[in-house]
């Protein structure tokens, strides 16, 4: 268990009294600004209550100007605002959330970061805090990591054979799977549903993250400490000394970090890991600038994936109803493109769309849309890409051939959500 400076039990009035009328965000801020002039805690318990019942995955304090600050939550990868604070209100906010978070209250020219657990309805949802001065005083930042956003791999949205590969990737003793995409993308909800399925007495996984973000049952979970020598590259080290079955490296940053997860992959261990880079194809270069030789990557790496998070079409107020000459144009064109290993049913001109209503709607804090889910593009390194990947090839080469042995890219995966009524076209531009 990662040590926390404070566990905050949310005042069980907050969650009888004011909660039950929180529904959406205009519930929300009436519920805050009901409570300015009252309780600092009182307050912070509601924010941060408020928030999780919402399934925000960030709360944002912005001091705007001398006399308010502004309250955003992040709902689905977009912010929301929620109300305007007077400035004292946020000064005493400020105090509570640092002193909840372990972090000195008399700093104020100076970053920091902190955390701390909340006990709410019977689970722990880790906070993680960050504070940043700026022109009008201290920004912060909470990320809520809330276990119930946590997925099984069969609900991340992969299709049917992306899914069976990864199942049967899943079940192999050693080699790599390696995740890119931007931070947000929901590379760690993957790697962790990754580990879910896989985890059982028989095998030992460790994981060396920065930071640990949710407690595994059944795994060993470390945390780098760089002001103390243990950094992703020297805790690897140490992790492989442990005879593990499988390891979890948080993020590849280095040359060193590479190297030492490429060895283990290559002795007998399944490694994941996270990489930045655009796409699946863009895996190869990135390890290679890392110093990683190409003799080693190809025998090493097992799976590339990219990955990007969409919004779900809210269920409630969304509608069919024909794409207008352009859209149906477009998604011809992509029907077009899909690789001929991929089966789909004969395109048709009179198809169907969901179109997200752009007022939304109460259940969706008026968005249109609600939830996510993941669009993907992966290859498999067999003989032939291994021996292509010896050659040290070109992204475009590298892309070319993964796409004749059936990868779908990330916007063609977001048009087939487009076509089994999961999102809009709208998201997938959005994303890709």
């Amino acid at each position: 268990m990662t040590t926390l400076a404070h566990q905050v039990q949310i005042d069980p009035a907050v969650i009888k009294e004011v909660l039950p009328r929180v529904h959406h965000i205009r519930d929300y801020q009436k519920a805050l600004e009901a409570h300015f002039l009252g309780e600092t805690t009182r307050l912070v318990d509601i924010i941060l209550a408020g928030a999780i019942l919402l399934r925000a995955s960030d709360i944002h304090l912005e001091p705007q100007q001398e006399k308010s600050a502004r309250l955003r939550i992040r709902i689905d990868g977009v912010l929301k605002t929620v109300s305007l604070l007077p400035i004292r209100v946020y000064e005493l906010a400020l105090s509570r959330i640092k002193l909840l978070s372990g972090l000195k209250l008399n700093i104020t020219r100076r970053a920091q970061d902190g955390r701390f657990t909340i006990y709410y309805h019977q689970r722990e949802i880790e906070v993680r805090t960050s504070v940043l001065p700026s022109e009008f005083g201290e920004t912060i930042v909470m990320r809520i990591l809330d276990p119930e956003s946590l997925r099984d791999v069969a609900a991340l949205g992969m299709r049917p054979g992306l899914l069976k590969l990864m199942n049967q990737e899943l079940e192999r003793p050693n080699g790599m799977i390696l995740l890119t995409g931007p931070t947000g993308s929901g590379k760690t909800t993957t790697l962790y549903a990754f580990l879910k399925k896989i985890e059982n007495p028989g095998i030992k996984i460790i994981t060396i993250e920065d930071p640990i973000e949710y407690q595994l049952e059944g795994i060993s979970q470390t945390q780098v400490d760089p002001q103390h020598g243990y950094d992703f590259a020297s805790g690897l080290s140490a992790i492989v000394r442990q005879d593990p079955d499988v390891i979890l490296v948080g993020e590849i940053r280095d040359g060193d970090t590479a190297r030492i997860a490429i060895q283990a992959a290559m002795t007998g261990h399944l490694v994941f890991s996270t990489l930045h880079t655009n796409d699946a194809a863009g895996t190869i270069s990135r390890l290679e600038a890392l110093g990683v030789s190409s003799t080693d990557i190809a025998p090493a790496l097992n799976v590339a994936i990219a990955q990007r998070l969409v919004r779900r079409v809210c269920p409630h107020c969304s509608h069919l109803s024909s794409p207008t000459p352009e859209e149906r144009e477009e998604i011809k064109k992509a029907y077009a493109q899909m690789p001929a290993l991929v089966s789909l049913p004969p395109f048709k001109e009179k198809i169907k769309i969901l179109q997200a209503n752009p007022a939304g709607c109460s259940t969706c804090n008026f968005t249109g849309y609600q939830n996510r889910i993941g669009i993907f593009e992966a290859f498999r390194v067999d003989d032939e890409m291994e021996n292509l990947i010896l050659r040290s090839p070109s992204i475009p080469k590298l892309r070319n051939k993964a796409t004749e042995k059936g990868m779908l890219s990330l916007y063609l995966d977001g048009i087939l959500k487009v076509l089994n009524h999961q999102t809009t076209l709208e998201e997938v531009h959005r994303m890709t």
